[in-house]
């Protein structure tokens, strides 16, 4: 198949053929990123459980259809969209609490509807993840994190759906954990065991409370933005550096560096993805030539132009 061509309905019928959860031909993916920017989907597929997961995996894999999970909240979809299945696992979404301050938790949580599950439950240990609106799945892969911490420190265990349809448990110990990516076997993280502890529900509150209200005063979290848009360079902020360059504000099209943080890109409105990425070559040129610094991107890039 010619690269940036759809795939056939046939062949993707066949890929989600039987499947109880929700299929959508042709979906718009900016509804279902936190950039609200994207181009279409061949297929969008909302599985109905971990069942309907390893169908579709089993199924795509015979009709060579290639499978993209959403979740996490550093991506960016170009304007053409993404071929083949984009899967969300929003339907997804049991917690349950186990022995010795443990959450099992599916992929497609989200991390505030958790955290408010752990403070009911006077469980400490996911306060540096407020304001994070994305999914655990998303957040595990993406090794998500803030300054106060990042996924790694409270995962036990992430149950995996591999590319063969099996369900596979592994240890945090068999994970390798790196800035911003965990590195796993191929497949979909449908769930996570995360190590807590015990805490107070009033105190683990009111840390969390008192964060999201710094990173709403220190970040645009009212605007769509896709978080962190680069790597911290060793011993500097890239916030930093473009604050002190004097681009915040920068604009091309509905696309500006925010005015309250340097490392965050905002749509304004009617942001294409080829906004951004113009504005993102445009800071990394600007950066360069005054620092002699190429920054690094956190931002996930995927789909056609």
């Amino acid at each position: 198949m010619r690269a940036g061509s759809r795939f056939d309905r046939k062949g993707l019928e066949a890929a989600v053929a039987g499947l109880r959860g929700r299929v959508t031909f042709g979906a718009a993916l900016r509804a279902y990123t936190s950039f609200k920017i994207g181009g279409p989907a061949d297929a969008l597929v909302e599985p109905a459980d971990v069942d309907d997961v390893r169908r579709l995996v089993v199924q795509a894999h015979r009709a060579k259809i290639p499978l993209f999970v959403l979740g996490g909240t550093n991506l960016l979809i170009k304007d053409g969209g993404i071929r083949g299945i984009v899967v969300s696992l929003s339907k997804l979404r049991a917690i349950r609490e186990e022995a010795g301050a443990v959450l099992y938790a599916e992929g497609g949580v989200g991390m505030p509807t958790l955290i408010g599950y752990a403070i009911r439950r006077s469980l400490a240990g996911l306060e540096w993840a407020a304001g994070i609106p994305g999914t655990v799945g998303g957040c595990l892969v993406m090794n998500a994190g803030t300054r106060l911490g990042e996924m790694k420190n409270a995962v036990k265990a992430v149950r995996l759906v591999t590319m063969q349809g099996d369900v596979r448990d592994l240890p945090a110990s068999a994970i390798r954990f790196q800035y911003r990516r965990a590195c796993l076997p191929k497949g979909i993280v449908v769930g996570v065991w995360l190590q807590l502890r015990p805490g107070t529900s009033t105190d683990i509150a009111r840390v969390v409370k008192d964060y999201l209200h710094y990173r709403k005063d220190s970040q645009p979290l009212t605007m769509p933005s896709a978080g962190c848009v680069f790597k911290n360079p060793p011993r500097d902020s890239a916030g930093r550096l473009l604050e002190a360059a004097g681009l915040k504000g920068m604009r091309i099209g509905d696309a500006e560096v925010s005015t309250k943080h340097g490392n965050f890109i905002v749509n304004r409105g009617h942001a294409s993805a080829a906004d951004v990425i113009s504005l993102i070559h445009k800071i990394r040129r600007v950066i360069k030539e005054k620092t002699g610094i190429r920054l690094d991107l956190e931002l996930k890039i995927v789909g056609e132009a």
